[in-house]
Parts: structure tokens; sequence; C-alpha cells
């Protein structure tokens, strides 16, 4: 379990985020099924990228819960390309400056935290070899 605040926060965020992710799959799939999709087959590929998406999120979430530093690494990037979707909603070509904000502003808190939690983890492991007597390296 995590064991700062930190990280319990990085954790909770990007199990939002996913659970976030699984209720566009079912938006999705509610479109698909309601006729509202011109090419099913490409809607069919959307629908399983952003469950893929949902799941590799979901997990980094358990992996940051558990303190592993792939989940945290996992989610930073996460973030960054929540900035950048974030991005081309504000520069596409129908800007949406709301939708962009949405997107934002959860993306900067995310990197924020997950940058504490990685910082916090170093230094406990840092602390945890020299009371160890482990002089290993970070």
């Amino acid at each position: 379990m995590p064991k700062t605040a930190p990280e319990r926060l990085a954790a909770a965020l990007l199990a939002l985020e996913g659970l976030v992710l699984l209720v566009v799959t079912g938006w999705e799939i509610v479109a698909l099924a309601s006729g509202d999709s011109d090419d099913t087959g490409t809607s069919i590929a959307l629908i399983v990228l952003t469950a893929v998406g949902a799941a590799a999120v979901l997990a980094f979430a358990v992996a940051t819960a558990r303190g592993a530093s792939w989940g945290r690494s996992g989610g930073i990037v996460t973030q960054l390309l929540m900035l950048a979707v974030a991005l081309g909603a504000v520069t596409g070509p129908a800007p949406a400056p709301g939708v962009a904000l949405m997107v934002a502003v959860p993306a900067i808190l995310g990197l924020i935290v997950l940058f504490a939690a990685a910082r916090r983890a170093g230094l406990r492991r840092r602390d945890e070899q020299s009371r160890d007597g482990d002089p290993g390296t970070l």
C-alpha cells in the first residue's frame, strides 16, 4: 500500500481517470448500437482501443497504489497524452476550450501528484537503503 498522501492521491486520480475511460467506452458502445456511426469498423476499433486504454490506466492506478514505479511512469505518460488531447481540442478545426479545460486540469493535477509520489518513493527508498547499510544507487 502507498505510504504517503501523494502516492494515495496519484493512485486515486489514475483510478478515476480509468473509470472515466470506461464510461467513454460505454458511451461509444451506445452510439454504435443506436446507429450514430458512419463506419462500424472504425467505431469498433475505437471502442476496443478505448477499453484497452481504460484497462492500462486502471493497471497504472493499482501499480501506483502498490508503490510500483512502472505505475507512476505509465501514469505520467497518460497525463502527457491527456495534455496533447487538450491541446488538440483547443487548436483543432472546431476549437472547444471547455473540453480542453476539462481534460487539461486533471492532467496537470495528475502530473503534480505523480511527480510528488515519485519523489517521495525515491526518498523512502533512499532512507531504507541507508538504514539497511546498502549504499545502492538511485
